[in-house]
């Protein structure tokens, strides 16, 4: 029931050349093919977000089109290289105008610092032949050596083995140091991977490294889609205002920005992540021990009453003794006599009490996950098989049977809403008793909405995939029946996800209202006197 703004990038043009005939660093041939959102790719998001939260959903090609943009801007602007440009987007995270702005104020300093020579250190113009390696000995013509801006040279095998340990030593092989130890020279990894590097699983490494670079640099405007195996990245509209930030990956995944969990709205990220705690916190297992076990008044070790009968004895020590009053079974009476409060009783009743609230709301909150997960399954299943059977059964196309799928959808979004205000309920203060019955309310009003719509969708329109003889008119009858319902639901759930994320602001309005009302007549009594 919300809408979100999912825009996408293309991209026509190759990276262009630079003057000195450089070879394009990121060419189609490298980075794939380009890739523009289709209509089925921007159905397959959630169509349940709000239209006022805007993030962009990138493929690995869009990200690399915001780096060859950095990349021949800076080239462009600052009259280097490519490779030269690359060097210092990477030193500077990426940060277009933090380059040019240092470049301009001293060049000489941001080429010392950066490891950019401007003259080499050893001068091979001359010579043709008989190149010494600076690493095997060996000698080389000048076509079989690679140099770096300081002039050393070494032979191609030499550095396909020293850029392969580099590239496998991880994302540190970005950037190339020349490996004459003294000397402070450094390229761009890109060029000498495009020069000697032949394994192509080598280079699909290297420049995963090289886009993740982009990404990881952006700081909290783009983020990897956590979903495993996902390569989409997210542009979060960083000048938007809302506390929410829950976006949808083209996935499938939705999750949240801010903290990275699942998508939790309209809960915020506080209350989930004291939700989780709670959920893994050993001492919830302590609370069970204390509510559920009673110490042996002899060896003092718990013990959990399996059975029926009152005479306990512990397995440990062998002492037997009464499970009702823990006084030993040698010459007990009876203990139903009250005696007073104790405090170890009281400390297990308040701890059986809180136990037994945690496990109302975990095991709803539980049960609408399990539910989800089946009926994102069920969706599957009718998107790949069901829908087209229905097809045939009922002689119309696929495209006047998306009603069943809005509808699956909806009970997607409505059962990740509803576990999450049971996290919502549990930290709901229960003195705020008005505000509680309020929230129980609309809880109740969804969930048995929800509960409706998603019997109709689960068992009666298994009627009409899999029973061969119908009549149009019950499946019209359906069809108008499951779409009211999909309507319904999504008004209900609209008016609690926006009674949530106002604090349920309109009982505190109400009980605002009433309290003024009440005070009038007392004022007028005393005006009267």
């Amino acid at each position: 029931f919300f809408y979100t703004s999912i825009m996408d990038y293309s991209d026509d043009d190759g990276m262009v050349d630079t003057d000195s005939g450089e070879e394009s660093l990121l060419s189609d041939n490298q980075v794939g093919s380009d890739y523009e959102f289709t209509d089925q790719d921007v159905d397959n998001a959630s169509t349940y977000k709000r239209s006022q939260i805007s993030y962009l959903v990138l493929k690995e090609e869009d990200v690399r089109k915001h780096q060859r943009t950095d990349i021949e801007q800076v080239s462009t602007v600052l009259s280097i290289s490519q490779v030269e440009a690359i060097v210092l987007l990477l030193h500077y995270q990426w940060n277009v105008s933090k380059v040019e702005d240092e470049w301009f104020t001293d060049e000489k300093k941001v080429r010392e610092l950066v490891g950019m020579l401007k003259e080499p250190v050893v001068d091979l113009n001359d010579r043709e032949v008989n190149i010494e390696c600076g690493i095997c000995f060996d000698s080389y013509t000048q076509k079989e050596v690679t140099t770096l801006s300081c002039g050393h040279p070494y032979c191609n095998v030499c550095w396909t083995g020293y850029i392969t340990t580099t590239i496998n030593d991880g994302p540190g092989c970005l950037t190339v140091k020349c490996p004459e130890p003294s000397c402070s020279a450094v390229t761009a990894c890109q060029y000498m991977v495009d020069k000697v590097i032949t394994d192509k699983e080598l280079k699909e490494k290297y420049y995963r490294y090289f886009v993740r670079s982009y990404v990881e640099a952006s700081g909290n405007k783009i983020k990897w889609c956590p979903s495993p195996g996902c390569e989409y990245a997210i542009d979060f509209a960083s000048g938007s205002r809302s506390e929410h930030y829950d976006v949808s990956c083209l996935c499938s995944y939705e999750f949240c920005w801010n903290c990275g969990e699942d998508a939790h709205r309209p809960v915020d990220c506080d209350t989930v992540s004291k939700w989780i705690s709670k959920n893994t916190d050993e001492s919830e297992n302590t609370n069970w021990i204390l509510a559920n076990t009673k110490p042996c008044p002899n060896c003092k070790r718990q013990i959990e009453k399996s059975m029926g009968c009152n005479h306990m004895g512990c397995s440990i020590c062998k002492h037997s003794f009464c499970w009702n009053c823990l006084g030993p079974m040698k010459g007990h009476r009876n203990c139903h006599k009250f005696k007073g409060g104790n405090e170890t009783d009281v400390k297990r009743k308040r701890a059986k009490r809180a136990i037994d609230r945690y496990m109302h709301y975990y095991e709803r909150w539980a049960s609408n996950q399990s539910s989800r997960l089946i009926a994102m399954a069920d969706l599957k299943k009718l998107q790949s098989v069901q829908l087209k059977w229905l097809s045939i059964r009922q002689g119309t196309t696929e495209s006047q049977l998306q009603f069943t799928v809005e509808a699956w959808r909806q009970i997607i979004e409505c059962r990740r809403v509803l576990k999450w205000t049971y996290a919502y309920g549990y930290y709901l203060p229960e003195e705020e008793q008005t505000k509680k019955e309020f929230f129980e309310y609309l809880q109740g009003e969804a969930e048995a909405g929800l509960e409706r719509l998603h019997h109709c969708a689960e068992e009666e329109l298994k009627h009409f995939v899999f029973e061969t003889q119908d009549s149009s008119k019950n499946f019209g009858d359906f069809r108008r029946k499951l779409t009211g319902l999909t309507e319904a639901t999504k008004t209900y759930f609209e008016n609690l996800v926006k009674a949530l994320e106002n604090g349920l602001a309109d009982v505190a309005l109400s009980e605002s209202s009433k309290s003024k009302t009440k005070s009038k007549p007392a004022t007028k009594r005393r005006k009267l006197k």
